[in-house]
């Protein structure tokens, strides 16, 4: 089946072979890539997509001595298989196996490890100027979709770019980051103009009027004010000639020859050099080339049909929003994942995507909030990092009443250390002001929403990306949900001498780890906080049930140092709380990134089983 494929094990094979066979072996790739992705789920329209340009990338360059950076990391499935990794795509996604991104920890020909947004350049730039100053005759290529490009740092780094570096940045143009790209760069990178026919006329005539004895370089130097008119006028300068780059496209980046063609000519030019390549995500498979936002990310199974926390959250929003005219949604270019596409059919005068661009989102919430709207602002935990100082400077001095949505707030075991959601609750706790929900119903989420909306602090909820789980509410709640929101408790006050206490979505595995010691006639309670911060009220809501413990241990699906369950011990130490009686299980100075394949919580003793052990 793959008989061309079979004899990849490097990029030094790949040279070997000739030009002729590069489409049938694009054809394999992509077929060994859909055949992977259907058992272990994967990025799969976007590696569609780069076939054409990464075979060319690995046959007109050399790596590890040439430098290939993927912006994101998530279209590298290629460049893995290329490099030595074929045998390993089952284990992709699994904790400990193949990264679903570049991982310097993986491959020499991992140059920069990623899986955020709008780095590659900068990363780029800093191994291109190191080169320059060690002596090294080498190349480095970025490689970045342009959704990438609505980020900004992608523009602090093209802003630091010398003409003079052998630099290359391939601009990937789909049209789309995960759905359709938005704002005015994406609008203008759809008509920008080829310019390669400019150059050659410029080269040229430079070459024509350099013969004429005596006057030709006089010539050329009087004529470059000419020639720069006439290009305005024929040829329309682009953004990033008028920085002094060099620019080659847009082309069609699915056809090999025309893709090898524009990289040997960067490399002939041996200066920064943008090259703009046209590609069609999902290309060679028809269902994700029709929707190519559906296969961005296929999963390996199907999942639960219950619906989703961000999908509970976009429907009461809905509801908020029909009857409250401020309020507004916002999100950096996660409508899809955040669930807020039917908000945005509905309301879309009051939908902002504002691209890959957290800090901006987030800022940009604080101006509309500061101006008397209300909005609600949907991230994943793990961009929510990016946008930490806006949060302190722009929100929280200033106690706006932006609600933040925190979606994906839990491990993520199948992308891995680079979006795990384990720290935001560590680092939001240090902010003052902000209050911290983390519900664990369909019902306290909506209550969550209807509290915040009347808050007037900034205000942050945070929720997995899964169902609610029937079983912890039928423990905890006992079938019916809180009136407001605190914490629940599968035993009344005095009845228990050991306690789990915890929070978001590690608590069913807390709840099995009770269920686990039951069988074995250890009784413990579970406590579940739903409103983390201020941390002082839910000492307060606790303290009856474990001032009396024998023995309490705190399970956190998140980061020690900081945590809610290092700031809870606080608080209830002030309150007499004896804290020898208090243990804390959670993730402790590690990025939750395991080197063998394994189960993530079992390696992070964060299982039933494990947590169990506390109390045998």
């Amino acid at each position: 089946m793959y008989n061309l494929l079979e004899k990849i094990n490097s990029p030094d094979d790949l040279k070997k072979l000739p030009e002729k066979e590069m489409p049938a072996l694009a054809e394999e790739i992509r077929a060994f890539l859909i055949e992977n992705t259907a058992s272990t789920g994967g990025h799969l329209a976007s590696n569609l997509g780069v076939v054409e340009l990464t075979l060319a990338l690995h046959r007109v360059f050399k790596t590890p001595r040439d430098h290939i950076i993927f912006d994101v990391g998530h279209q590298s499935y290629v460049h893995k298989i290329l490099t030595g990794r074929k045998s390993e795509f089952k284990n992709l996604r699994r904790s400990g196996g193949l990264s679903g991104f570049t991982s310097i920890k993986e491959s020499e020909h991992d140059a920069f490890g990623a899986g955020h947004s709008s780095t590659s350049v900068s990363a780029a730039l800093g191994f291109a100027e190191a080169d320059l100053i060690k002596g090294n005759s080498a190349f480095t290529v970025a490689v970045m979709g342009d959704g990438a490009f609505t980020g900004g740092m992608a523009h602090e780094a093209i802003n630091n770019c010398k003409p003079e570096l052998p630099l290359i940045i391939i601009l990937n143009d789909n049209g789309m980051s995960i759905s359709v790209n938005k704002g005015t760069f994406a609008g203008y990178l759809s008509k920008v103009r080829f310019s390669r026919g400019y150059r050659r006329w410029k080269r040229g005539t430079k070459f024509i009027f350099h013969k004429i004895p005596l006057v030709g370089n006089a010539i050329n130097a009087s004529l470059s004010f000419f020639k720069e008119r006439f290009k305005n006028v024929f040829f329309s300068p682009n953004y990033f000639e008028e920085l002094g780059l060099y620019y080659i496209g847009p082309i069609d980046g699915n056809n090999y020859k025309k893709v090898e063609e524009a990289l040997l000519e960067a490399r002939a030019l041996g200066k920064c050099t943008i090259i703009h390549l046209k590609t069609k995500k999902g290309k060679g498979y028809a269902p994700a080339e029709e929707n190519p936002d559906s296969f961005h990310s296929v999963a390996a199974k199907d999942l639960s049909k219950k619906p989703h926390f961000n999908k509970i959250f976009a429907e009461k929003l809905l509801e908020i929003a029909e009857n409250n005219k401020n309020v507004v949604a916002v999100t950096a270019a996660m409508g899809i994942g955040t669930g807020l596409s039917e908000f945005e059919e509905r309301f879309p005068n009051r939908y902002f995507d504002v691209g890959i661009a957290e800090a901006h989102a987030l800022t940009f919430s604080a101006g509309l909030a500061a101006n008397g709207l209300l909005p609600f602002t949907a991230i994943y935990s793990t961009f929510l990092q990016r946008g930490y100082d806006s949060i302190i400077h722009d929100i929280a001095l200033q106690g706006l009443p932006v609600k933040i949505m925190i979606d994906r707030a839990s491990l993520a075991t199948a992308d891995g250390a680079t979006h795990h959601g384990i720290f935001d609750v560590a680092f939001l706790s240090h902010v003052p002001g902000i209050e911290i929900y983390s519900p664990i119903s369909r019902e306290s989420l909506r209550l969550a929403l209807d509290e915040a909306l009347v808050s007037k602090n900034p205000t942050a909820i945070r929720y997995p990306n899964a169902p609610e789980d029937e079983g912890v509410l039928k423990m905890l709640f006992k079938n019916s949900a809180p009136e407001r929101l605190g914490i629940a408790a599968s035993f009344d006050a005095g009845e228990c001498d050991k306690i789990f206490i915890t929070y978001g979505a590690i608590t069913s595995r807390v709840v099995s780890a009770a269920e686990i010691l039951l069988k074995k006639g250890v009784k413990v309670g579970v406590i579940a906080i739903e409103k983390l911060r201020p941390y002082k009220k839910a000492a307060e809501l606790i303290l009856p049930y474990v001032q009396n413990a024998s023995k309490v241990v705190f399970a956190e699906e998140g980061i020690k140092n900081g945590g809610a369950a290092v700031n809870l011990r606080e608080e209830l130490i002030l309150l007499g709380f004896n804290a020898e009686t208090y243990k804390i299980v959670a993730i402790d100075d590690n990025f939750a990134s395991p080197d063998k394949v394994c189960e993530l919580y079992d390696y992070l003793g964060l299982s039933p089983e494990k947590l169990s052990e506390h109390f045998i």
